[in-house]
């Protein structure tokens, strides 16, 4: 009788429902985390019956090889599977061999040695000048209708970090008393890596106006004094309640013009970043001057743009070309 007890323990089924069983609670894992690893490891299951010509059990999960975990792999990429989903294929394989590890003692060092597959590199998404635009046009109606210090700040916003090319943190960053700028601002961005952006005109305006505007306000005019009083250094751009304005804010303000101007999903603060990077690159060409301007520690994330203004060409001549019609 102990003997059968200890035989069903080694079952593949008993093993793999003892793991969803501590995923779900122990580690509380979701439910779409459940449903993957299940649906993997049942594959797995059925590869291995198949593979081994035999029932898989604790000691067949102990033997595997290297090439046994590429095969089933390969068989899933046969499937016309993505890499993501491999991938999460592999995290399920992994974390299955952890609990055996520490629950039945069993150590395959081979699952380890596994390469996750690669992801394909993502295009950065930027906007079209034209739309580039349209936001800017949008935002500065909407100051001069209202004499809003909130759209001031947000043309501000947008004009910086399509102008000047700024992650939206940089730009965050920024203080109270650093604008109005000189000829060019220094950036400090990922990895306190420093660098010298030139500001053009419309970005000294914009800000110029979003001053102004502030300053005319009662109750705004009064933010940046409060933070000096506190000892702190007042951010350059503020919330409605004197607070410094959080990511989640602007990109707040970005889905509103995506709503107003029926723009893209991709259309996010960020993008203004591309857009300033593709719109250079395709009048310039010059791959070192713009990862400058970036702030990219190396060449190959700047060429991704290369990409980007490519896709931008060949659309073109499609929508124009006679001959490719």
């Amino acid at each position: 009788m102990t003997k059968d007890k200890h035989q069903d323990r080694d079952t593949y089924e008993a093993l793999m429902a003892c793991f969803v069983d501590m995923l779900k609670s122990q580690q509380r894992r979701s439910p779409h985390t459940l449903r993957n690893y299940t649906h993997t490891l049942t594959l797995f299951h059925a590869f291995l019956k198949d593979h081994l010509g035999d029932t898989p059990r604790l000691e067949h999960l102990a033997e595997l090889e290297i090439r046994d975990f590429r095969a089933f792999l390969a068989s899933r990429k046969n499937d016309g599977l993505a890499a993501s989903t491999l991938r999460g294929d592999l995290s399920a394989l992994r974390s299955f061999y952890r609990h055996l590890k520490k629950t039945r003692d069993l150590d395959n060092p081979e699952v380890g040695k596994l390469r996750s597959p690669k992801l394909p590199a993502r295009l950065p998404r930027p906007l079209a000048r034209q739309q580039t635009e349209e936001v800017r046009t949008l935002l500065s109606d909407r100051h001069q209708q209202s004499d809003d210090w909130q759209a001031a700040r947000d043309l501000a916003l947008v004009t910086l970090l399509y102008g000047a090319g700024l992650r939206i943190s940089e730009a965050l960053s920024l203080q109270w008393r650093d604008a109005p700028f000189g000829d060019s601002l220094r950036v400090t961005g990922k990895g306190d890596k420093t660098r010298l952006v030139p500001l053009l005109p419309a970005i000294h305006a914009a800000i110029a106006k979003y001053r102004t505007a502030l300053w005319a306000d009662a109750e705004a005019s009064l933010y940046p004094e409060r933070w000096d009083e506190a000892g702190e250094p007042a951010p350059l751009f503020f919330s409605a309640r004197g607070k410094k304005l959080s990511p989640r804010m602007a990109q707040k303000t970005m889905q509103h013009l995506r709503s107003q101007l029926g723009l893209p999903q991709s259309a996010t603060p960020h993008a203004l970043r591309h857009s300033f990077a593709t719109h250079l690159l395709s009048a310039s060409g010059d791959l070192r001057a713009i990862q400058e301007l970036l702030g990219h520690s190396s060449l190959a994330a700047t060429q991704r743009y290369t990409a980007v203004d490519n896709e931008e060409l060949l659309r073109a001549y499609k929508s124009a070309h006679p001959r490719a019609r």
